[in-house]
């Protein structure tokens, strides 16, 4: 009943998005340090109004938060890789704590729950070949439960993006 709940809220904070709330988010995705004055005069709008409605986006979740993003291969972690991971057993335990140790390794930047042959999506980033390779071997392959990993190496990147207001 909960859970419904927050679905009809969800829905309704997303149908209470206008125009302008979307022009802020698109402004805020180019430049997170854009001031509120900047964004007031690229909207149209006094400061105050803006400021409210970014109070408001935050509060209600829809800015989940402000990031800076790094180019990985400039802070010495410059192979990336996508791993496939498939559990051995599927039960909401033994996937509860497969998800409680990919959060403690700080090599997995992003991780997925995915359908499929495989359970999981994991991207990391190292260091190098060998950093990846002590990494899977004495970290990722020491998670319980693992059933079968596939590594896949990023040769390059095509398109990276966070923004979904466009």
């Amino acid at each position: 009943m909960a859970k419904a709940g927050k679905t009809e809220q969800s829905t309704k904070e997303h149908m209470l998005l206008d125009e302008i709330d979307l022009s802020i988010l698109k402004l805020l995705q180019q430049n997170a340090k854009a001031t509120v004055k900047e964004i007031a005069d690229k909207v149209h709008l006094s400061t105050t109004p803006v400021h409210e409605r970014i109070k408001w986006m935050e509060k209600t979740g829809v800015i989940k938060q402000y990031a800076t993003l790094v180019d990985h291969s400039k802070v010495k972690k410059g192979l990336m890789v996508i791993c496939y991971v498939s559990l051995k057993q599927h039960n909401k335990n033994a996937g509860s704590k497969f998800i409680k140790s990919i959060l403690e390794l700080n090599e997995v930047i992003e991780c997925y729950n995915i359908s499929g042959e495989f359970d999981f999506m994991l991207k990391v980033v190292a260091e190098s070949m060998d950093a990846y390779y002590d990494f899977h071997v004495n970290k990722l392959s020491q998670a319980e439960n693992i059933g079968h990993v596939q590594s896949v190496f990023v040769m390059g990147i095509i398109k990276q993006t966070h923004v979904l207001v466009y």
